[in-house]
């Protein structure tokens, strides 16, 4: 089950993390170029439906092996050791995602104009770096983090 739970997981953040660099190095300059919203439009409608499942598929998978690997939980938010730290990196990077994603779904993106698409840009450009951020940090828990 751990591996089903790893392989998921991985899979979700390959399209969340890259769908967002494709958003944003791909399209998003030459939207803000041009400022034509029709590609961002259509991206965002496309994305919406496999990117938006692929993060709860991570969460829940990320959930599932961090109870795996620290299953009682104790002493978790005392950041004493090197994985409670990861944990706690992930946790931040998630919670700063879901800010941004629920304003930029509530606030902009339903009164998206040429007058507003930086406001998006300023919402696309930081969580594509929370999804590298993940990524990495997904990585120093295979490979391993010495404090």
């Amino acid at each position: 089950m751990y591996e089903l739970a790893i392989l998921l997981h991985l899979l979700a953040a390959t399209i969340w993390t890259g769908g967002h660099l494709v958003l944003a190095i791909g399209i998003l300059p030459g939207v803000l170029k041009n400022t034509d919203l029709t590609f961002i439009r259509a991206f965002e409608s496309a994305y919406e439906k496999v990117g938006i499942p692929a993060l709860i598929i991570q969460i829940l998978t990320g959930v599932w092996i961090s109870y795996s690997i620290w299953p009682t939980g104790e002493n978790l938010l005392e950041l004493t050791s090197p994985i409670s730290k990861l944990i706690a990196v992930k946790l931040c990077l998630l919670l700063l995602t879901v800010l941004f994603a629920i304003d930029a779904r509530l606030r902009i993106i339903p009164n998206l104009t040429s007058t507003n698409l930086y406001s998006l840009a300023w919402h696309i450009i930081p969580v594509t770096i929370f999804s590298v951020l993940f990524a990495s940090v997904g990585v120093l828990f295979r490979f391993g983090y010495f404090n």
